[in-house]
């Protein structure tokens, strides 16, 4: 099942990608930094930031298998410019308006939504790149030594979350609309790359004669991928969005206090996931499978840890733990589906897995504060189960891959 493609990238294809998903998250998580204080110049409430980041996950999830297939039928190098055009297009769209509107703030109406639309296609066509880039490590990769090969990917976006928000936090002073700027020159920076580095393809499914085929959620070939791949951004969702309350409600902190704490313990999530990754790049022969089993296991007892814990360094040891243990699961169950399917369903395969994760990141916040509210460990228990479970279900399915 695990068929060649017509073309092979050449063995540049891997740095290229790896520069590209790195600058992409960077620009990503740069506006995620300075959201807050766009929406107090600009008058704004809360939950206007919230609306606009997700509106970018619900884009995510309705386009990304499209981009998927569309990469199958006129291959990867053309779908990742377009991609790449278009989210720097709109990045710089965002920057000449909020630039404009913090010189002269509109209407909120108005703000409301430029950010909310501007936001969404940055998230469109993000999904073109995110399913594009893993679809081109399947064309290039054998099955079974792919892990390492997406952990790379991984680590990339890991380190790409740690560095923007920083980034971002030391441009700022010299200017929001700067930092957006700045941000926005990011993927135009990626465009150049992909074009001078990326070889041309052909598309996967050239010359197949009618109709052709798409894949089902409920295929079963990817089953356990698409479960590990909800059940792990769901999670990292919920842990990411109760944990500057959690700082302040069981540690007993200011808000002030909370929020550095907060901060503290997502930079320990970026360390744990980029060590973890850095492991599977190393020891590639072992199986997709298997560092789900592993990793969803250590994952979840990192998070259910959280539920007791009574001081700081307590929370960063348990949120560190957590991502290590994740650390296996995002690469694996990347790796997972593109060896479950043929050739000429790579990208499809890869859009339905990015699909799902904007699942996750939308149910999860949701769920996550629903469950906060009943009780403040309620979430990391719910997180903690769900993970133990996602471990002995792949467990299971381990034996069927060896």
């Amino acid at each position: 099942m695990h068929t060649a493609t017509t073309a092979r990238p050449t063995a540049s294809a891997l740095p290229a990608l790896v520069f590209t998903v790195f600058v992409g998250t960077m620009a990503m998580m740069a506006f995620v930094a300075v959201v807050g204080p766009i929406v107090r110049l600009l008058g704004l409430a809360e939950w206007h930031a919230g609306l606009s980041v997700s509106a970018a996950g619900v884009l995510l999830i309705l386009s990304a298998r499209r981009w998927g297939r569309l990469s199958d039928r006129i291959g990867r190098r053309r779908v990742l410019l377009i991609g790449l055009a278009g989210y720097a297009i709109v990045y710089i769209v965002m920057a000449v308006f909020v630039d404009s509107a913090l010189r002269a703030p509109p209407a909120v109406l108005v703000s409301v939504a430029m950010l909310v639309a501007t936001r969404a296609l940055i998230g469109l066509f993000w999904a073109a790149v995110s399913p594009t880039a893993m679809a081109t490590i399947a064309d290039e990769m054998p099955a079974g030594v792919r892990s390492a090969a997406m952990a790379k990917l991984g680590t990339a976006s890991a380190v790409g979350m740690v560095i923007g928000p920083a980034v971002a936090g030391w441009i700022a002073p010299h200017g929001i609309a700067f930092t957006l700027y700045i941000a926005a020159a990011l993927p135009l920076l990626s465009l150049a790359v992909v074009w001078s580095r990326l070889p041309g393809t052909t598309p996967a499914d050239a010359g197949r004669a009618g109709p052709r085929p798409t894949l089902a959620y409920a295929d079963q070939r990817l089953r356990l991928p698409l479960c590990a791949v909800f059940a792990a951004m769901a999670s990292v969702s919920i842990a990411q969005v109760v944990v500057g309350f959690f700082a302040i409600d069981r540690l007993q902190l200011s808000p002030a206090e909370g929020a550095r704490v907060a901060g503290l313990a997502l930079t320990a999530v970026g360390i744990g996931l980029i060590l973890a990754q850095s492991l599977v790049m190393r020891f590639k022969a072992v199986p997709p499978a298997r560092w789900i089993t592993i990793g969803a296991l250590v994952s979840g007892l990192g998070f259910a840890s959280s539920a007791l814990v009574v001081m700081e360094w307590q929370l960063l040891l348990a949120y560190g733990v957590a991502a290590f243990g994740m650390g296996f699961v995002f690469p694996s169950f990347q790796a997972l589906a593109a060896d479950s399917v043929e050739s000429h369903e790579q990208g499809a395969a890869a859009g339905t897995v990015a699909s799902v994760q904007g699942m996750g990141m939308v149910a999860g916040p949701l769920l996550g504060t629903l469950l906060y509210r009943w009780s403040p460990a309620a979430p990391y228990v719910c997180v903690g189960a769900v993970l133990v479970g996602l471990s002995l279900l792949a467990a299971l399915h381990a034996p069927q891959q060896a």
